[in-house]
């Protein structure tokens, strides 16, 4: 079996610290803690003291379903393959080829770039990504990441002698 380079989950702490949703997560839970030790520190407790410890619950539950998602999916790359390991109690695991790979784009927001976190959508020719590219989210230094996979992608393609070759129409931008 070939060595892993490098294995790697979605992050939720930088999804927190680097994205908006995260930001918001974060509003939500110092809002609902800080409101609710306040609120009950009142008395009497005011009719609307309640939506304080609604705020802390929202973003506990928010922040626990990130971190369960996350938590899910590790990727593993190897010189040959990015496997992907799916589920907690019923799993799977489905591998890209790397000489397959078509191209890998980075996203980010200037909020992302902040974290040093971004966005990795891989297009292939494997089946694991011939309905939708895979999109794999708040990948913690994701450019890094990025330059380490078309490197793999590249070497694969050498060793096994692959090239990669786009067709066009030639009759494309004809109009008569």
């Amino acid at each position: 079996m070939p060595e892993t380079v490098d294995r790697f989950r979605s992050s939720t702490l930088g999804w927190l610290r680097g994205t908006l949703a995260g930001w918001g997560t974060i509003l939500l839970l110092v809002v609902g803690a800080l409101g609710s030790i306040w609120a009950l520190a009142q008395r009497p407790v005011g009719d609307w003291a309640w939506i304080f410890p609604i705020a802390l619950v929202a973003g506990i539950v928010l922040l626990a379903v990130k971190a369960v998602t996350n938590f899910a999916t590790t990727y593993e790359l190897t010189e040959d393959r990015l496997i992907l390991h799916q589920g907690i109690v019923a799993k799977s695991i489905d591998e890209i080829e790397l000489y397959r790979v078509k191209d890998v784009r980075i996203n980010f927001t200037i909020i992302n770039q902040m974290a040093d976190l971004g966005t990795l959508t891989i297009t292939s020719s494997d089946e694991t990504t011939r309905d939708a590219p895979l999109v794999i989210r708040d990948v913690v230094r994701a450019r890094l990441r990025r330059e380490t996979l078309r490197g793999l992608v590249n070497t694969a393609r050498r060793s096994r002698g692959v090239r990669e070759i786009d067709m066009v129409h030639e009759d494309i931008g004809d109009l008569g």
